[in-house]
């Protein structure tokens, strides 16, 4: 399978935040016009140059850091590619970094050239192809710069974007907790992911996956084609966490490694809490609408291990408007631990992405921002979700509470505790 059968193959169920939450969902196909249309005003767009999207900007007190890395783990063969002897991920790591470091020349781009070319093409989530020049793109991280040793080792956060969705597609809530003071880590699980781009230029697709995607459908081995996927997110994170000791760029040296967090969006949130139930290193997570079970819809069937068994530290669950979530409420059962689930009144799936930020600048109609973010206002999703998190995460990495998870609160009439 070539890498542009791939891409025309990838779902647009979730990938335009339709319905279901887990991985299946993101790899079902549907019909190639879903993918393809776009509005006048973005294929203008598009003819006249596509532009750089503006993120929104962080509100914590730190400037912020990034570096990326290829790590390579060498005690297991590739699961995707079998005849490679190794795996290797290529990760990102954002910091505080130290006063008066760099300045907006040395802005670090959204994505690698070799990655923004191939994510373009497949139209994601609503945004027309060529509306947004995703490379020319800048963060509000300098890149490389300097980290801020000042106040001793900070709490390192991992995230994981959802699946068929690069390591940057969360970037407006990593570089959020980064200037609140978290070292996070975000990485590509290679072969997934639509593109990997590697030091050395190359960039790996996600046609291996996306060949076994079919031959499970084909052999109605849709559940175990799962049980597969999720098992290699979590190998990976172990891997990841194996690796928190030697960070690039010297950044090992300001993480404090026992008090760590996961935290990831639609199968990231699967990753995230499914890590957590195998690695007790991982202390405390959060799940951006991501189902537990094993399934191509939310059904309550083929539980997920964490979902049987619950776990004993605190755990955030943070959905779409939708009416159900049975592998929620099982694993919410089970849970001996500190656990609150919530409801982005309005959202839909990829509310809990960069989409919220990048889509509104993508010259589509609101027709089409309704469709794939939800009727919340996209900034209010932004906002939420920052405030949501990181509240989570200091309260139990940091051990300071501002009781914005203990009941409902007017700054966020949007968010509803249903749990």
């Amino acid at each position: 399978m070539t890498s542009s059968t791939a891409s025309s193959a990838l779902t647009r169920r979730t990938l335009m935040g339709i319905a279901a939450t887990g991985l299946a969902a993101a790899l079902l196909p549907v019909s190639a016009s879903a993918s393809t249309s776009a509005p006048g005003s973005a294929r203008a767009a598009a003819a006249a140059g596509a532009p750089a999207a503006q993120l929104p900007a962080p509100t914590g007190p730190y400037g912020i850091g990034t570096v990326s890395a290829r790590l390579v783990d060498r005690s297991r063969h590739d699961p995707w590619v079998p005849a490679r002897p190794y795996r290797e991920l290529m990760i990102s790591v954002w910091y505080p970094a130290a006063p008066g470091s760099g300045d907006d020349r040395a802005r670090a781009h959204y994505m690698a050239p070799g990655a923004a070319t191939r994510w373009d093409a497949m139209s994601p989530h609503g945004v027309p192809k060529g509306a947004l020049d995703f490379a020319a793109t800048r963060t509000h991280a300098r890149e490389g710069a300097p980290a801020d040793a000042r106040g001793g080792r900070r709490p390192v956060l991992v995230y994981a974007a959802g699946a068929g969705d690069p390591r940057t597609w969360g970037t407006s809530l990593v570089e959020e907790m980064a200037s609140r003071g978290y070292v996070v880590v975000t990485v590509d699980h290679t072969y997934e992911s639509p593109a990997v781009q590697f030091p050395d230029g190359s960039v790996k697709d996600f046609a291996p996956l996306m060949e076994a995607f079919e031959e499970a459908r084909k052999n109605d081995a849709v559940p175990e084609f799962l049980k597969k996927t999720t098992d290699v997110r979590v190998a990976d994170s172990t891997f990841l966490l194996d690796s928190l000791g030697s960070l690039p760029h010297g950044l090992s040296k300001i993480v404090d490694r026992r008090r760590v967090g996961m935290f990831g969006h639609s199968a990231g949130g699967i990753a995230a809490a499914e890590t957590m139930y195998e690695d007790r290193r991982v202390r405390a997570g959060v799940n951006l609408d991501g189902t537990l079970e094993f399934n191509p819809d939310p059904i309550g069937t083929n539980l997920m291990p964490v979902a049987r068994h619950g776990l004993d530290r605190p755990f955030l669950l943070m959905g779409s408007d939708r009416p159900t979530e049975p592998s929620w409420r099982a694993f919410l059962s089970h849970g001996t631990g500190w656990q609150r689930d919530l409801t982005l009144r309005g959202s839909r799936h990829q509310a809990y992405t960069d989409l919220s930020a990048l889509l509104p600048q993508a010259g589509v109609d609101r027709g089409t921002v309704e469709e794939n973010i939800g009727t919340i206002d996209p900034a209010r999703a932004v906002a939420a979700q920052r405030a949501y998190v990181a509240s989570f995460f200091d309260r139990w990495l940091r051990g300071k509470d501002d009781g914005l998870l203990d009941e409902p609160s007017k700054r966020y009439p949007e968010v509803e505790f249903t749990g």
